[in-house]
């Protein structure tokens, strides 16, 4: 099959085009022919070797953590899906190895969902990750509930707009950082927008004068610093970018799979309440260069490569 692969930690340089074996199938996995993977910044760094610490790499790698695809083949315990079910998945094993960027893999029925109906592959291929990040941070560490004020900051990005939709879906009110030009963006999904950089603070003060009961932080540094001071009496932080947040009294969210969030995400979506942006869409054999966009770190929605 064809597939990238790295086979030594680095940059997108080191991403090979090529030929990789057909993945073998568990008992409790299917065989997915992939038809469509998003690049996450988990990616790039995964692969810069910077979770070797947590994570066994067996080279060589398959990056790639999302997906959307059609059954081929269930595994000898796997009741759950049939031959040519659609289905979407956040494939994260206990290692690195069988990832996504190839025609095929071999997905633990854990990792599975299935595919919105309403959502292309593309689109489909940008909701695991960055759906189920945005939802366990949300409903399972900050509880968000109806009628509250949540601060999201980097809420333009590909986590931050899915995170956006599901409060506002929940019932909260939703004031969230942007650089300016993604303002009306944050508008058209029911945030309200304040700008980064200096007076930050001021800013979202004034949009909440008696506190935010919640702040979800997807950029860490800065914003996260600022962010306890934010907070109304029994207020609530989260953090996915910075485990910095410890030190600040709340929750470091590592996004894990599971099923039963991810259809949850796809009944959202089914409903319109949970719309997925494409920022680009690459083939399979030019991912490298989806990478590098991906890193720069100034794409607005997702980044899909393509398997046909």
């Amino acid at each position: 099959m064809k597939a990238i692969s790295y086979r030594s930690y680095g940059g997108p340089e080191v991403l090979e085009y090529g030929e990789r074996p057909h993945p073998k199938v568990g008992p409790d996995s299917v065989l997915v022919r992939v038809k469509a993977a998003a690049v996450n910044p988990v990616d790039w760094k995964a692969q810069a070797g910077y979770l070797e610490p947590a994570l066994d790499a067996v080279f060589p790698v398959i990056p790639g953590w999302d997906m959307a695809g059609v059954v081929v083949r269930p595994g000898a315990d796997a009741p759950e899906f049939a031959e040519g079910d659609e289905v979407i998945g956040y494939v994260r094993e206990d290692f690195l190895s069988r990832g996504t960027f190839a025609e095929y893999v071999a997905a633990p029925v854990r990792t599975l969902a299935r595919k919105p109906k309403n959502l292309t592959f593309e689109q489909a291929a940008g909701l695991p990750l960055a759906g189920l990040t945005a939802y366990q941070a949300l409903v399972k560490a900050l509880r968000v509930w109806e009628g509250e004020t949540v601060l999201i900051h980097a809420a333009s990005g590909g986590v931050g707009g899915m995170a956006v939709q599901i409060a506002r879906h929940f019932g909260a009110r939703v004031i969230g950082t942007a650089s300016e030009g993604n303002h009306d963006y944050l508008r058209s999904l029911g945030a309200q927008p304040v700008a980064y950089g200096e007076g930050l603070a001021e800013r979202v003060r004034a949009l909440a004068p008696q506190g935010v009961d919640a702040v979800l932080d997807l950029a860490g540094g800065e914003a996260l610093t600022a962010s306890p001071a934010l907070l109304a009496h029994g207020g609530r932080l989260a953090s996915i970018a910075d485990p910095a947040v410890l030190g600040l009294g709340g929750r470091y969210v590592f996004v894990r799979p599971d099923a039963s969030d991810l259809t949850a995400l796809t009944d959202l979506a089914e409903s319109g309440a949970l719309t997925v942006e494409v920022a680009k869409v690459f083939p399979l054999a030019r991912a490298a260069e989806a990478q590098r966009m991906n890193a720069e770190g100034h794409t607005r929605g997702k980044i899909i490569v393509t398997m046909d």
